[in-house]
């Protein structure tokens, strides 16, 4: 037998083991901890940013946080995939964790909204492999059909991140400080200790027996051209409506993005098998379907989702505490989906069935949320968000199942990647286009709302209602949005009050004098004269004013002023302004009130009165009924794809069982050869 015979057989005899159940609960655990991380650390900063941003001083740069860790996520996720298939998982999960405790210790340090996005970025480096990589390990350790069963364990960390992020967030930014540091500073740094945990347990007890690897060539232009094609196309996706969808800039982007999109390809075309992500996998009818299901799953999940947190805010006035404990039926619905398909999975081999049940649920979901109203019950979005759940936990990791399914071992990493880039892809796009179409339609749909005469008119009322007005809690809705329209309507009002008291005096005083100079006053009594005949036209012209106009007062100098201390009075006046208000509002005039940077903060509809918070209420109701038509007919889509969708059976072993088969049967064609050899060798011994 040859040297290299038994090195090799030497070597499958230490890496052929079957990992045992105890041993698979360990690393599931390590995996666990650096998902919880990174679950986490998304959901905090989402309840706390505008306070972050309030404290440096850059709201209006928020956006470009998010946008700064989303890109770099998003980006680093198959070069993750790819790198790992080079040299394993476990260092580069290492690496993933590491890099986001770094990035989370330099966020906590940012005295800008510029230097927190750059740190941001760091993060999001970080954040590529620590969603990526455990999917990725599971595909190495269990068999597709086995893999199902622990999905739920994943989703279980995913729903408890879900709703002790929001908890801690609002704890962290609701205080001024906690051990001398400012409270939201702590938003980063609780990832320090959470980090260093999971180092240690992904140290200690994540143990993959190593694969053996031969000489492959790293996709630098691949990566490279990748950047380039997203970057821009991300950047004008999260920034084109502040921007402008056909602004010189966003033009730039789509050129850049487009001509990066074909280097991308050609680049993937030259490396073949070493392509960050080998086109090769698109000749698997399994795995371009399942990748187009899922760029319109998370079209439709992570766009509309992220408006529920809001509607609840909103409309339904819960803090961002109570939002998050709100959205539970949702990551209940997903738990228990989750947790029964990969049961059924693991039993039956099949789960063509899931992605058919679990888009036609997201569909049925999104239905019933396009009947809501701006005063439905709670209960009622409680149903939609469970039936959405039900759907997601089918859809989450089978679609990522059915991916691993379709390659071989060699290229496990870079479709499992593949598989969560071009969900975060559509996620992204959800994301942009669907918030983008909320804050468009939101200033038409709250003037619509104005339209309405019953709204107006209430409106109205509590605005000019002098008890109302001057209410703390009212202070901020009433200088935003009512202070404008109100002092238009009773500025005219008054001009035109006070034209007509000024006409009554004029009348007066040239009545005194036509009588001087007919001789019938004398000259001396002019004054005392003209005194009393404005006295007398002010009483008269009060008297009549006061039928036309209920609250105006008239001084005894001849000024106007309006009262709305009388509840009668001040509505005799509302039904008179309403409907030149209304038809303003009808015909879309001037209503900057009510429009542009206005509605950017919605701070000022928290505990303000229920009648001047109607129309807003009613507008974000009716843009967001049709955001849940948008996102459901895209995901109705997914539901047509998914009835095409070839589901072959699921492997029985393992990647590492099927590499390591695959070694045992190479070193069993070279013993036969060797003994093939030896007998033909004997055979011609002299």
């Amino acid at each position: 037998m040859s040297d290299i015979t038994r090195n090799r057989r030497a070597h499958t005899a230490g890496t052929d083991t079957v990992m045992t159940h105890r041993m698979i609960m360990f690393v599931i655990f390590g995996l666990m901890a650096g998902m919880f991380l990174s679950a986490l650390d998304q959901t905090v900063v989402g309840t706390s940013i505008r306070t972050i941003g309030d404290d440096l001083q850059g709201l209006s740069l928020q956006a470009w946080v998010t946008t700064a860790y989303l890109i770099v996520s998003t980006i680093s996720t198959p070069i993750y995939g790819k790198l790992s298939d080079i040299f394993g998982r476990r260092p580069l999960f290492l690496i993933a964790i590491l890099i986001f405790i770094i990035g989370s210790v330099l966020a906590s340090f940012s005295t800008s909204m510029v230097e927190l996005a750059a740190f941001r970025a760091i993060q999001g480096l970080g954040a590529g492999g620590l969603m990526s990589m455990p999917l990725a390990i599971m595909g190495d350790i269990l068999a597709p059909r086995e893999r199902a069963k622990y999905q739920g364990y994943f989703l279980a960390v995913f729903g408890i991140s879900s709703v002790i992020g929001p908890l801690v967030g609002g704890l962290f930014a609701g205080a001024s400080e906690i051990l001398f540091i400012t409270g939201w500073r702590w938003v980063f740094l609780i990832n320090v200790p959470i980090g260093i945990m999971a180092l240690a347990i992904v140290w200690r007890f994540l143990h993959i027996p190593k694969q053996p690897r031969g000489s492959v060539r790293i996709d630098w232009w691949g990566a490279t051209t990748v950047i380039v094609a997203l970057v821009p196309l991300l950047l004008v996706a999260e920034q084109g409506r502040e921007w402008g969808w056909g602004s010189p800039i966003a033009l730039a982007c789509y050129v850049i993005g487009a001509l990066g999109i074909l280097a991308f390809v050609i680049a993937e075309t030259k490396m073949k098998d070493d392509a960050l992500i080998p086109l090769k996998l698109f000749r698997s009818p399994t795995f371009s379907m399942a990748t187009v299901i899922g760029v319109l799953v998370g079209f439709g999940m992570f766009g509309a989702m992220l408006t529920l947190p809001l509607y609840l805010q909103l409309v339904l006035g819960s803090s961002p505490t109570q939002s998050g404990l709100e959205m539970l039926p949702m990551i209940l619905g997903l738990m228990v989906a989750s947790i029964a398909s990969g049961q059924l999975i693991a039993r039956t081999g099949r789960y063509r069935m899931f992605p058919i049940l679990g888009t036609l649920l997201m569909s049925v979901g999104f239905f019933l949320l396009t009947f809501l109203k701006y005063d439905s019950p709670y209960w009622h979005v409680a149903i939609a968000m469970l039936v959405i759940g039900l759907g997601l936990g089918q859809l989450m990791q089978t679609l990522t199942i059915a991916s691993q399914n379709s390659v071989g071992v060699r290229d496990m990493g870079v479709a499992t990647s593949g598989s969560t880039f071009f969900r975060q892809i559509g996620g992204t796009l959800g994301t942009a286009v669907l918030l983008s179409l909320l804050f468009t339609l939101m200033p038409t749909n709250v003037i619509g709302s104005f339209s309405d005469r019953a709204t107006l008119t209430d409106a109205l009322d509590a605005a000019l209602d002098p008890t109302v007005s001057s209410a703390p809690a009212n202070e901020k809705i009433m200088s935003t949005i009512y202070g404008p329209i109100l002092s238009q309507v009773t500025a005219g009002t008054t001009a035109q009050v006070q034209a007509g008291v000024q006409q009554a005096t004029d009348a007066a005083t040239q009545a005194v004098a036509a009588q001087v100079a007919a001789g019938q006053i004398p000259a001396s009594a002019q004054a005392a004269a003209t005194q009393t005949a404005v006295s007398q036209a002010l009483s008269a012209a009060s008297a009549q004013i006061q039928q036309q106009v209920p609250v105006a007062r008239i001084g005894t100098d001849g000024t106007v002023s309006l009262d709305f201390s009388n509840a009668g009075e001040r509505a005799a006046f509302v039904d008179t302004v309403a409907s030149t208000l209304e038809d303003q509002f009808a015909a879309g005039g001037d209503t900057s009130a009510l429009g542009g940077a206005a509605l950017d903060d919605t701070s000022f509809l928290v505990g303000a009165d229920a009648r001047l918070t109607k129309p807003f209420l009613v507008g974000f109701n009716s843009s967001s009924t049709t955001v849940y038509w948008v996102a459901m007919s895209v995901v109705l889509l997914a539901f047509v794809l998914s009835l095409f969708f070839r589901t072959p059976p699921l492997r029985a072993k393992s990647a590492l069982q099927e590499a390591a088969d695959e070694r045992r049967g190479k070193d069993d064609e070279d013993k036969r050869a060797e003994e093939a050899a030896a007998q033909t060798g004997a055979l011609i011994a002299p």
